[in-house]
């Protein structure tokens, strides 16, 4: 199977949402974060550094409810901005 490229829109909503995770995520460790939302580390990496710029829709609502995100308000940070 071969995947289409993502356009620069999807790529900066992925690197938009790296940062919004990481930030949410402060202090704690990035294994803590990952094993209470039950995915793993390397997974959270990938996200919060924008190498995997769409993660599945249940790996960003675990992650959300861990960080104490309202996927409504994390899905309308997430938009990129009119220029």
């Amino acid at each position: 199977m071969v995947r289409t490229p993502l356009t620069p829109e999807e790529r900066e909503r992925g690197e938009r949402l790296g940062l919004l995770l990481r930030e949410a995520r402060g202090g704690r460790s990035m294994a803590q974060v990952a094993a209470e939302a039950g995915v793993s580390a390397e997974t959270l990496r990938k996200i919060e550094t924008g190498r995997a710029p769409t993660p599945a829709f249940f790996t960003v609502a675990a992650l959300a409810a861990v960080l104490g995100l309202s996927m409504d308000e994390l899905a309308a940070m997430c938009v990129p901005v009119a220029a």
